[in-house]
C-alpha cells in the first residue's frame, strides 16, 4: 500500500487502489464497504471497498478475515498481506478524507454533515469499481444512518446490483471485513506516519486512540492548541470536543460584518478585535501592555504599518 500520495498533501483526499484482477472483469463479483475513523477527533476517515468473484467467497471466508474492531494491530496487517498476496482474485480501493476535509465539509455554510459525506464516498467507491470494469453483482455495507433508507438509495442508484445494507455487517460478511481490514491499516498507518506541515518542532505522538474521550488524547489537544490559530490540520476542528477547548482557552477574535462593527462588538464584551492586531501604537498610544507578536508574522517577516 503505497501512501506517497496522500502524504504529498495530507490536507485534501485522496484516493488509493490495487490492481483489478483480470477475472474480477469477467466474472460476476460481490464488493464489500467499510470504513475506519469514523469517531476520532484526529486523523481521517478512511472508506474502503474490497471485491472478489462470488465464486471465490469462501477462499476469502477461509483466510479468517473478521471485523477489524476485533482484531490486534498486527492481526490486521497479516490479513492485508494476505489480502495483498490474493491479488489474482481480490481487489480493493480506498478513498483517504482527511480532517481538513471532513471539518470544512461540515462547517461550510451549506451544511453536509457526516452521513452525507460517507455516503457519497460509498457512491463514489462503487462507481469507481463499476467504472474499472468489475461485473459488480452483490454489494454488502456496514450502514451509516437508517439501514433500509440507506439500501433504498444505494438500490435506486445502482438498478440491477442487489444491494444488501445492515448494521454490523463487517462481522457478518466476509467481503465487508475484508474492506474493514484494508480501511483499518491504512489509517493506522496515516496517522502513525503524520507529517505535520505546521512548524510545531518535536511533536509528541503519544496522543492515545484518538478519540475525544481518551484522556492522552485530550492532553494532547490542549499541548497543541495555538490560542489565535487553533489546531494542526491532523484534529477534526468540526468536532465539539476541539470546539469547546477553542471556546475555553483560545483568544475571543471578533470579525467586522454587516450588523455590528467589530471593534464596537469586541469593546462592548471587554475584548480585542481582530483588527487591533494589524494596528501600530503610534506617539502617546498605550505602551503599557504590549502583547508579543505570534510566530505567524515573524516567521514572515511581517510588520505593523501605521501609514501607506
Amino acid at each position: 500500500m503505497d501512501l506517497s500520495p496522500f502524504e504529498a498533501n495530507n490536507s485534501v483526499s485522496c484516493r488509493l487502489v490495487s490492481q483489478i484482477p483480470d477475472v474480477c472483469r469477467t466474472e460476476d463479483c460481490c464488493l464489500g464497504i467499510d470504513e475506519a475513523g469514523r469517531g476520532p477527533v484526529l486523523g481521517p476517515m478512511v472508506y474502503g471497498i474490497c471485491f472478489c468473484p462470488v465464486s471465490k467467497k469462501e477462499e476469502l471466508k477461509d483466510s479468517k478475515v473478521a471485523d477489524s474492531k476485533t482484531l490486534s494491530e498486527e492481526e490486521r496487517e497479516n490479513l492485508f498481506q494476505k489480502l495483498d498476496e490474493a491479488k489474482s482474485y481480490v481487489g480493493w480501493a480506498l478513498q483517504i478524507l482527511s480532517p481538513n476535509t471532513i471539518s470544512t465539509s461540515m462547517l461550510q455554510r451549506t451544511k453536509y454533515n457526516l452521513n452525507a459525506l460517507s455516503h457519497d464516498t460509498a457512491i463514489d467507491l462503487i462507481q469507481y469499481a463499476l467504472d474499472s470494469g468489475v461485473q459488480l453483482k452483490e454489494v454488502f455495507v456496514d450502514t451509516v444512518g437508517p439501514a433500509e433508507k440507506y439500501e433504498q438509495k444505494l438500490s435506486q442508484r445502482f438498478p440491477g446490483i442487489d444491494v444488501t445494507v445492515r448494521p454490523k455487517a463487517d462481522s457478518l460478511f466476509p467481503i465487508v471485513s475484508a474492506a474493514s481490514i484494508c480501511a483499518k491499516v491504512a489509517r493506522d498507518r496515516v496517522v502513525k506516519g503524520w507529517n505535520f506541515t505546521e512548524d510545531l518542532g518535536e511533536v509528541d505522538t503519544d496522543y492515545g486512540s484518538g478519540y475525544p474521550s481518551d484522556p492522552k488524547t485530550k492532553a494532547w489537544l490542549l499541548k497543541y492548541l495555538d490560542p489565535v490559530f487553533g489546531y494542526p490540520q491532523f484534529v477534526r476542528f468540526s468536532w465539539s470536543t476541539a470546539q469547546t477547548l477553542m471556546d475555553s482557552k483560545a483568544v475571543t477574535v471578533h470579525w467586522d460584518d454587516d450588523e455590528e462593527d467589530g471593534e464596537k462588538a469586541a469593546q462592548r464584551q471587554n475584548n480585542r478585535s481582530m483588527l487591533s492586531y494589524f494596528s501600530a501604537a503610534v506617539g502617546g498610544g498605550d505602551q503599557s501592555a504590549p502583547h508579543q507578536t505570534h510566530r505567524f508574522f515573524t516567521e514572515r517577516k511581517l510588520k505593523s504599518v501605521d501609514a501607506l
